[in-house]
């Protein structure tokens, strides 16, 4: 779409990785100049051919103190964020600095989406099926409750944000997900938790491939739906997806309707993934989380042609309406080092999957990815043909962290 007149600036915080990479590139394509702000000379965003000024992150500092001068500066006329740490500062901002709307979430929203427990409550209540779930409490029997769930069952803290920073004083590193199979291995596992007084949640494992429904919300309503299913994931057990492929929009339209139910009743505005488990062959839906931000596959999402972050700009600064003949095409993209880091991972111990699950076959998982280089429909995370610069960078960064 020609314009007559050039479109303001638009800042993008945390560029570091294929989601801020995406977003720099989805709205330069659609003529807005991006400011691509990161943490290092290795941002594979500041390598973009659609970034139009790169800004180093002040160190030490809080967005709060450096933004405004930087958004009077250049002109913006909005500002996206990616990290959940920088959607929690940039939270207590007013919706507008001067001219440029904050295009991020209000903490009373995001609480909602970071706490798994009120997330799940809210999924209760529009009829969203989810795990049978246990907050264990510093003080509770442990022992008593863990031998009545049903196994496997999974471990993940409610609110991971608000738990780096005890994990790390405590020398605890940080698990997206654990496993236990057994009463005893989970209470093995809770134990490695006493001395912090806090437990992660547990919950009962279901079954059934990961999907995930993206809606673009704003003023209750969504402006732009998307699906996918992921493929495969790394670590190999369960963690971000390496490779996923699109869901046509005529599939799982109910279930469509239930996530938009929920965002609208949480009141949410802007991008959200509503993250489910879903098995084929009983055909229900167990929610895992809501993802209050461009999530990590968004590089599938803008190649297919549903492009949330130019969405979310064109209504917030141009104010211009839906488009209901949006449509996807079919699609896949892939993550390749962490792709190739998980078939490294099931060479080395096809029992990684846990959780009950049949060992991974070596054979077929390295057959699967070398013939995925031949897809014609298989994009890449970071990795474009009319844009080939930022894989250059992140090569670049890797060789230098291999150095260091």
């Amino acid at each position: 779409m020609t314009r007559p007149y050039p479109l303001p600036p638009a800042i993008v915080l945390g560029v570091d990785t294929a989601i801020g990479l995406t977003v720099v590139r989805e709205l330069g394509r659609f003529g807005v100049p991006g400011v691509a702000i990161g943490r290092s000379a290795y941002s594979v965003g500041g390598a973009s051919r659609y970034c139009t000024r790169f800004v180093s992150r002040p160190r030490d500092r809080a967005p709060a103190d450096w933004l405004p001068d930087l958004i009077a500066e250049t002109g913006a006329a909005a500002l996206f964020a990616i990290s959940e740490g920088d959607l929690l500062d940039l939270s207590h901002l007013p919706e507008r600095i001067g001219s440029c709307r904050v295009l991020t979430p209000r903490k009373a929203k995001l609480d909602i989406v970071l706490d798994k427990l009120k997330t799940l409550e809210a999924a209760r209540a529009v009829g969203i099926l989810t795990p049978e779930s246990w907050q264990p409490q510093p003080g509770e029997p442990l022992a008593e409750r863990a031998a009545a769930l049903a196994y496997p069952v999974v471990l993940k803290w409610g609110d991971p944000p608000a738990m780096f920073a005890r994990l790390d004083a405590a020398g605890i590193a940080f698990e997206k997900a654990e496993y236990a199979r057994t009463p005893d291995e989970l209470l093995g596992r809770l134990a490695r938790y006493e001395a912090l007084g806090a437990y992660p949640l547990v919950q009962t494992w279901v079954g059934g491939y990961g999907f995930g429904q993206m809606l673009m919300m704003a003023d209750g309503v969504a402006r732009l739906r998307f699906q996918h299913r992921r493929v495969r994931e790394f670590p190999a057990s369960g963690g971000v997806s390496t490779l996923c492929a699109t869901v046509p929009a005529d599939q799982h339209r109910e279930q469509m309707a239930k996530s938009e139910a929920l965002l609208t009743g949480i009141g949410w505005e802007g991008p959200a993934m509503v993250e489910y488990r879903h098995d084929p062959a009983t055909g229900r839906y167990w929610l895992m989380e809501i993802n209050g931000r461009f999530w990590g596959s968004l590089p599938l999402a803008s190649q297919a042609g549903a492009y949330f972050a130019w969405e979310q700009y064109r209504h917030a600064v141009l104010g211009e309406p839906a488009d209901a003949r949006i449509a996807y095409r079919p699609r896949r993209a892939r993550y390749a080092i962490p792709d190739t880091k998980r078939l490294v991972q099931i060479v080395r111990d096809p029992d990684i999957a846990g959780a009950g699950r049949p060992p991974f076959s070596r054979s077929r998982e390295a057959a699967s990815y070398l013939a995925e280089f031949l897809n014609p429909r298989t994009g890449y995370y970071i990795w474009s043909w009319s844009d080939p610069k930022p894989l250059l960078r992140d090569v670049a960064g890797v060789l230098a962290k291999l150095k260091r």
